[in-house]
């Protein structure tokens, strides 16, 4: 599908507003999904600056038009905007796209059928970004001027003197020691406790590497201070591409070769093995701890350069004082700052950090799960919570790999892409489930698969849309998204609800009731029964076989089908609805465009995630059991949270951030377009694997799954009627999703567990 950019429309075609709206003479401005319009905020339509290089080139000048409600006639006489009516602008989308590839990825993603969202698939050049994202990938070998000490006493720096300075530092001194008792390495002892000094506050000071002129010179005048700080009113100090040459002067000794000097394996056997042990280890936690990752580059920095430099070439000075001029010193590294918070924003070949650091999760997943059968070394618990755990990175991966196929595929491919493996990793739990419920003959599984597509379905229409808004409203206040195309959404979430749950509401209709526990105080068969545990028995052959069974198969077969019919219209047949256009200069600005993942390296991650994905949801259906078992708490609970939300983080997270770009539609779809693929694709294939492979499985559900999912669709289609959010009406949704989760952790665990 390609991206292209409006076309002009006639006047004479577009709806006249009503009276009432032509009362006030200034610009309502509607803030549209993706676009800034904070520089033509409160400003009226004849003067807005069409001209700067925030606005659309003139081919797109009405998809700029619709983002602006005008209501006077007199206000904007050069406008064709001003003659939209209300319904056309709110259908009217202008999203923003820094290259060829990513609007790709924007437009099949808007569009209803797509899911597994990743916020960008591509390199996002530096220089373009802001200031603070430019500070999280600095390294550390610039030495920058700041005001003063006072500057540096912060409390990310503070902790850092409790977290690692202080053991960071104890050991150098210690090494140091060592280094002096070889009396080889003394250099070396003289060195470690320079940076002893240096670990216990770095800030401020900095590690240059001195260079063949200035070694010479204090060669020639041992007896001169040649540390003497030489004033430099340069604002950075850069290293120095070249350096100026020294003729050898006859009888001045010759140093020896570095890897020559017996010293030099005196510290590479008992002083450089010590401190790797130190710097891996305050490496490690600094990473894992995230906002603490400029402590992780610095000792990484020190171990893989300076500490594998002639201890005579390392040089700590502070950066009040100047050492050398550019040409004689190169800086090494040079630290201000332990923490940043704005390191939630650090990716690592597009991977978001904190699912780099969940993947080693995987890992021990899998050593601690296939290894350790008899659970000496972990419990069942661990493992099942290490095995739920692995699932959230390993959904981010094969988000990501879906979406880099997708943008830089056509639309086919894209769509079989996302089809094949959009919901791969809730089926891989659901089936893994079912098979190890058939064959151990517990029926419980298949009522937590049951609750978990609930659950999923549940916080998908209420809890990702009500965070999103919550979010979203504290900094826009109010936002506005397409509520035609949400409304084609809301009416696919009443058909896939309706045909989900018909077999039930069939079986209530003309099943029997069945109850395991019946008594009678008052001792006679005349008097009332008290029972408990009724359900509607399926064991009926005539009814199940020739009744619900072919219902269920029936329905299974419509959902796809309607959802098939969603994609049709809304893709091909109804593209107009959604109207999205990305303008000319915004997609074309940058040449060169680099993919974080080929289509290629998309595929194979794609597929060894999907691999690692059904060994951990094996592993957790294994050991979900002790966690069933508790006493307090149901097994509806369970289903509805743990097992049917934590697939959907990564989805969560990006939501949030179309909300925080101002891209509430985006947001929207994220949780619509989950909802109606577990009813419309995952359900019936589920039923469909269940007809090859029986284990169990019958698409009939609880009161609470049908009451709280009926009522979930009704309270949501309710609140997206005027196109409109705040956190208000996300608070409504996020209480109302609360309230349901009582109601499943109060609930008593369902019949036969």
């Amino acid at each position: 599908m390609s991206v292209s950019s409006s076309q002009s429309s006639d006047p004479s075609s577009r709806r006249r507003r009503p009276a009432e709206h032509t009362q006030d003479s200034s610009c309502e401005h509607a803030p549209q999904a993706g676009y800034n319009h904070d520089h033509v905020h409160d400003r009226p339509c004849s003067t807005l600056p069409f001209n700067t290089t925030h606005s659309p080139p003139p081919s797109s000048l009405h998809s700029l038009c619709p983002a602006t409600k005008c209501v006077s006639a007199h206000a904007c006489p050069s406008l064709l905007a001003c003659e939209d009516s209300w319904e056309e602008i709110q259908s009217k989308r202008t999203i923003r796209a820094e290259n060829e590839v990513e609007a790709n990825k924007l437009v099949n993603n808007y569009r209803f059928g797509f899911r597994k969202w990743k916020s960008h698939v591509t390199e996002r050049p530096l220089e373009d970004r802001s200031d603070v994202v430019k500070e999280l990938y600095s390294e550390l070998n610039v030495v920058k001027p700041y005001s003063g000490p006072g500057q540096l006493i912060t409390c990310g720096n503070v902790a850092y003197v409790f977290l690692f300075g202080w053991w960071v530092s104890l050991a150098y001194f210690l090494v140091g020691i060592l280094m002096f008792i070889t009396v080889t390495g003394i250099p070396y002892g003289r060195l470690c406790w320079k940076l002893s000094c240096y670990f216990l506050w770095p800030f401020g000071n900095s590690i240059h590497e001195i260079g063949n002129t200035l070694r010479r010179c204090c060669e020639q005048a041992p007896d001169c201070e040649c540390n003497a700080e030489a004033e430099d009113n340069s604002p950075v100090l850069l290293p120095s591409p070249t350096e100026v040459p020294i003729p050898d002067i006859p009888g001045r000794p010759a140093l020896t070769p570095y890897w020559r000097r017996f010293s030099t394996y005196v510290w590479l056997l008992l002083g450089y093995p010590l401190l790797v042990v130190i710097h891996f280890l305050a490496c490690f936690i600094s990473w894992i701890l995230v906002f603490t990752i400029p402590v992780s580059k610095m000792n990484a920095q020190t171990l893989g350069v300076i500490l594998l430099l002639p201890p005579e070439d390392v040089s700590v000075s502070t950066v009040s004082q100047r050492k050398h001029q550019g040409y004689e010193t190169r800086a090494l590294l040079c630290c201000y700052h332990a923490a940043n918070w704005y390191y939630y924003k650090y990716t690592v070949d597009g991977i978001n950090v904190f699912a780099v650091n969940l993947l080693p999760l995987v890992i021990v997943a899998m050593v601690i799960g296939y290894i350790d059968r008899e659970n000496q070394y972990a419990s069942s618990d661990v493992k099942f919570a290490i095995a739920i755990g692995s699932i959230i990175p390993l959904s981010y991966y094969i988000g990501m790999g879906i979406a880099s196929i997708s943008a830089q595929s056509n639309f086919a491919v894209g769509a079989v892409v996302n089809a094949t493996f959009g919901s791969i990793t809730e089926l891989t739990f659901y089936i893994t489930a079912l098979i190890r419920g058939h064959q151990a003959a517990n029926p419980c599984l298949q009522e937590v698969v049951k609750a978990a597509l609930t659950g999923t379905l549940l916080g998908c229409i209420l809890f990702i849309p009500g965070i999103c808004m919550i979010i979203g409203g504290l900094k826009h206040s109010e936002q506005r998204f397409n509520s035609r195309s949400t409304g084609v959404s809301s009416a696919l979430l009443f058909i896939s609800v309706g045909g989900v749950f018909a077999p039930t509401l069939f079986s209530k209709a003309y099943g029997n009731l069945v109850c395991d526990a019946c008594t009678n105080n008052t001792g006679n068969n005349s008097g009332q029964f008290v029972c408990h545990s009724c359900h509607y028995d399926l064991n009926n052959g005539t009814l199940f076989q020739n009744h619900v069974e072919p219902l269920v198969y029936t329905v299974s077969a419509l959902l796809p089908v309607a959802y098939l019919i969603g994609l049709i219209f809304t893709l091909k047949t109804h593209s107009h609805i959604y109207d999205i256009h990305v303008g000319e200069e915004q997609v074309m600005g940058h040449h060169g465009t680099v993919v974080h993942w080929s289509r290629w390296r998309s595929l194979v991650i794609l597929i060894m995630a999907t691999v690692l994905m059904s060994a951990c949801a094996d592993l957790a259906t294994e050991h979900i059991q002790p966690i069933l078992n508790q006493p307090n708490i149901s097994q509806y609970f369970i289903g509805v949270t743990v097992l049917a939300m934590v697939p959907e983080i990564p989805e969560i997270v990006n939501g949030i951030q179309f909300a925080l770009q101002n891209n509430i539609s985006l947001s929207l779809e994220v949780g619509s377009c989950i909802a109606v693929q577990v009813c419309m694709l995952q359900i019936p294939i589920l039923v469909l694997f269940n007809s090859f492979y029986d284990v169990g499985f019958v698409l009939v559900f609880s009161d609470q799954h049908l009451w709280a999912s009926i009522f979930s669709v009704i309270l949501v289609n309710y609140i997206f009627m005027d196109g409109k959010s705040d956190y208000f009406q996300g608070t409504a949704l996020v209480v109302v999703y609360l309230i349901l989760l009582a109601l499943y952790y109060f609930a008593p665990s369902p019949v036969g567990c």
